[in-house]
């Protein structure tokens, strides 16, 4: 008995000893996968953020004249809205990489972008002139630009993954087979949804496009000034021109982009001209009289089907 106790205590030792050690091989293991998934994912999130690209303006502080003390804190305020307005298009950038058809940068984050800084330029040099010389031309460094590896940064993935919205024809395809295409069904028979584009696709659209419709600025304000009237009517012309365009915007666009575009490519950016219009309204008629308050707010509009 005694000396078969040693030899099964080897046993033993050796029987634990491999289990620890294959315990700590497949730890390695584990964990060598793990490091090497980590390490994937963050080439993955660097690779996107490269690929994307950054958005830059032209600064517009170092464009303005001498502020007055009265409205330094309204020039700063606005300056640092144009900082975040540029953050969150460049966040708006990486979010929607793939979204959308080709156009979709310029359409949904360039575009609006510029309409943000018109609205905020024009704050500004209106700030100035109340106390001193208005400064001209501000508006011209709004627009903006992509840099970096993606012009095109949301409709190339798009293109890539199912063709963005080609590869469906971008819906208008599907309106081809459906609203305009039963213009074609009716016209010959044959269901072909060219031949629907062809006859009366362009209505089918308009119909399945809805109309956007804005509150009316006219009924809201005071008494013009004679010496207001010619600004205030130019601009009140402004507004209607402007939701003529995003009408026919609205037909032109049928099919791109995702659920938002609509809003992103189309409402968001009106809302901001209708801001800059009212607001330059308000100051035409502020020169000389009272100016309005709160015009603003009839500068969101509404699609309807």
């Amino acid at each position: 008995m005694s000396r078969a106790l040693p030899k099964y205590n080897k046993r033993r030792v050796a029987v634990i000893g491999g289990a620890a050690a294959l315990a700590l091989t497949g730890a390695v293991v584990v964990n060598s996968a793990l490091a090497g998934e980590s390490s994937k994912n963050g080439t993955a999130n660097a690779n996107t953020l490269a690929s994307v690209g950054t958005i830059s303006c032209p600064d517009v502080a170092s464009q303005l004249p001498a502020i007055p003390a009265t409205a330094k804190a309204e020039v700063d305020r606005n300056l640092a809205l144009l900082n975040t307005q540029i953050a969150e298009a460049n966040k708006r950038l990486v979010d929607t990489v793939g979204q959308g058809g080709p156009n979709f940068v310029n359409n949904a984050i360039l575009g609006p972008l510029k309409d943000k800084r018109v609205s905020t330029v024009n704050r500004i040099a209106t700030a100035i002139g109340r106390t001193a010389a208005k400064p001209q031309g501000l508006e011209a460094l709004a627009p903006c630009a992509l840099n970096g590896g993606g012009v095109n940064a949301g409709g190339a993935a798009g293109n890539a993954g199912n063709q963005g919205n080609m590869g469906n024809k971008g819906n208008a395809g599907n309106n081809g087979n459906g609203n305009a295409g039963n213009a074609g069904n009716n016209g010959n028979g044959k269901g072909n949804g060219n031949a629907g584009n062809n006859g009366n696709g362009n209505a089918g659209n308009a119909g399945a496009a809805g109309t956007i419709s804005c509150p009316d600025v006219a009924s809201q304000l005071p008494a013009i000034p004679a010496t207001a009237k010619a600004e205030v009517d130019r601009n009140l012309a402004l507004l209607n021109t402007q939701i003529a365009e995003a009408n026919k915007r609205l037909v032109d666009t049928v099919g791109q982009g995702g659920p938002n575009f609509v809003n992103n490519a189309i409402l968001g950016p009106l809302k901001d001209k209708r801001v800059s219009t009212v607001n330059r309204i308000a100051t035409a008629i502020g020169r000389t009289a009272a100016k309005p308050q709160g015009l603003e707010a009839l500068a969101p509009c509404t699609l309807n089907k």
